[in-house]
């Protein structure tokens, strides 16, 4: 939906004046006329990742079992190779498993292999029906914290440094009791340095009320629709910098009116310096919390066109993220949802609105037929514009009685940027790995070789995870770039970075949450196509510093701090 206002008035009337001095004129992209020949390939159980979920399922179809879970990549010992950390559910009224269930962490031992470090690290989660994880440095020692989501209440880990995590739940006040948390994101909404957390809820739902839904004969009985069962507000803490945090949902207004919360992002969609939250509500129209500056949102979801799509209906908003697809430096996003439904791109007109590209993307056929979960925005194949993964799967483990042509078990999608922000589906060119039909759920991009094509880990709902390795041809140029905030929070969440190499300028910015129920690699991820020098990286600081380096070579990580510059840190090479 445009704003019917001029868009110097919007400016106005958002504070975005000198806005537009960050992005500049409209870039174009540049793109080769032909791309590397990229596979991914499944290599969990061979790399020794042992896990499987387990969703506690029975013929009661208590909507937990089909909603989870997530998954996320953290370097917890800081040795430059991304961990990984795997959700999962836990034992019910009337589900008793045949051993104890337990989240898992997996450290990664730079040669291809990963050990499962769960019982020494502390961080095994039991009992609690686990759907998210969200990780972040609450109180910038320098090692990555852990915070998982589930039914009922989540759980704060704190990072000692030795290996080995605390649970600090309570003392930290973190706790997000009663609710059903699915994902979080950690981002500094008030800019004072320091990560604040915000939870988005899903709904109302008790054993005590499990409703029977579906049809009243063998089989048929099937998990509720969300509007069964009432929403719940998100939460959102602020970080009193003493390992405490407070409630703010109500005074900020955040959590001031009920949603079907499942997917987050954070990101400064309007460009005036300061985070703002989105939300994908499930059948319900989304939350854009516009960030005023002095501790409160507002809800614009509806002004700024992404509250529904463009004809106007409320749709089963799962996974999102943002991301600059067109090289204008203003970022847009991506929603998915069920079925018969297509997800949504919504394209940032960079005056406080954005409107539904979702066809103009060539986007909207394609996932008609699917129920999407984790999405992301990556360039898969390096070549400077970034594209979109989806991963899917029905909500209904017996869907085909109601639809004969559709699936439990979907394969995933990748559409590839052929250039501002037009996409093509290659999801078929990417190997059996990629099509092989799952329940999947979570989605997290990850370079977990570091050699600079990105890497997807995958949590499926009741079945084994996958890591799927990005391999082929990888003949364009990268740059990853890592950063530590001093001023500002030390994982720099909402500094942005412009890249400049030659005649290619991508944008990116530290963000909040992304996907479904799932943690990001920290690393900014930029491909470069056929350069191999870097004229420029020019980072801008929630503190309102700015950094700048010039002439380097491609193909490296490099590491940024805050009023200083590139510092050392290794981020070696897997050795197989």
């Amino acid at each position: 939906m445009k704003s019917p206002i001029s868009r110097r008035e919007c400016l106005k009337q958002l504070g975005l004046a000198g806005a537009l001095a960050w992005s500049g004129a409209r870039q174009s992209m540049a793109f080769p006329n032909s791309f590397p020949a990229i596979r991914f390939v499944d290599v969990a159980e061979r790399s020794g990742i042992h896990f499987v979920h387990d969703n506690a399922a029975t013929p009661q179809k208590y909507l937990i079992e089909t909603m989870g879970a997530g998954c996320g990549w953290i370097d917890y010992n800081n040795d430059g190779f991304m961990d990984l950390y795997l959700v999962n559910g836990a034992a019910t009224p009337i589900y008793t498993p045949k051993q104890p269930l337990r989240s898992a962490l997996y450290r990664n031992n730079g040669d291809g292999s990963f050990t499962d470090v769960t019982a020494r690290a502390g961080v095994g989660a039991e009992g609690l029906f686990g759907m998210g994880v969200a990780v972040g440095d609450y109180d910038n020692d320098g090692f990555p914290d852990l915070y998982v989501l589930g039914y009922n209440r989540c759980i704060l880990y704190h990072n000692n440094g030795d290996g080995t995590f605390t649970d600090v739940t309570a003392r930290a006040g973190v706790g997000n009791q009663g609710k059903w948390g699915s994902s979080a994101a950690w981002f500094d909404y008030d800019n004072d340095g320091k990560l604040d957390l915000v939870v988005a809820n899903y709904v109302d739902w008790s054993p005590q009320h499990n409703v029977w839904c579906g049809e009243h004969r063998p089989g048929y009985r099937g998990y509720c629709h969300p509007d069964v069962y009432e929403g719940e507000p998100p939460t959102l803490y602020h970080n009193n910098g003493d390992g405490t945090f407070t409630n703010v949902s109500k005074s900020s207004g955040v959590g001031l009116k009920p949603g079907n919360g499942l997917g987050v992002v954070t990101f400064d969609y309007d460009q005036d310096g300061w985070q703002d939250i989105f939300i994908a509500n499930d059948s319900m129209a989304n939350f854009l919390f516009h960030n005023k500056h002095d501790g409160t949102f507002e809800e614009v979801g509806y002004f700024a066109g992404v509250a529904v799509s463009a004809d106007g209906a409320t749709e089963a908003g799962m996974g999102t993220d943002a991301a600059d697809t067109t090289g204008d430096g203003w970022p847009d996003i991506i929603v998915t949802h069920l079925d018969f439904q297509q997800a949504r791109l919504y394209r940032n007109l960079r005056d406080g609105s954005f409107e539904d590209a979702t066809f103009a993307a060539e986007l909207g056929y394609a996932t008609w037929h699917y129920s999407g979960f984790g999405t992301r925005f990556m360039d898969y194949d390096n070549d400077g514009a970034r594209d979109i993964l989806m991963v899917n799967g029905h909500i209904l483990d017996n869907i085909q009685l109601y639809h004969e042509d559709t699936r439990y078990k979907e394969p995933k999608l990748m559409f590839r940027n052929r250039g501002h922000g037009i996409f093509e589906n290659v999801s078929q060119e990417l190997g059996s790995d990629f099509s092989l039909p799952c329940v999947s759920r979570g989605a997290a991009v990850g370079d977990y070789d570091n050699n600079g094509s990105l890497d997807i880990l995958v949590s499926n709902n009741g079945e084994r995870p996958q890591l799927l390795r990005n391999q082929g041809n990888h003949a364009n140029h990268w740059l990853q770039v890592f950063l530590i905030g001093v001023r500002s929070n030390r994982d720099g969440v909402g500094a942005k970075v412009k890249v400049t190499a030659d005649g290619l300028i991508q944008y990116d910015e530290r963000k909040g949450g992304m996907s479904y129920q799932s943690a990001q690699d920290p690393r900014l991820h930029f491909g470069l196509g056929p350069q191999s020098r870097v004229d420029l990286i020019e980072v801008r600081w929630p503190s309102g510093a700015v950094d700048r380096i010039k002439n380097l070579p491609a193909n490296q990580v490099v590491t940024i701090q805050e009023g200083i510059g590139i510092v050392p840190r290794k981020f070696p090479r897997l050795t197989e």
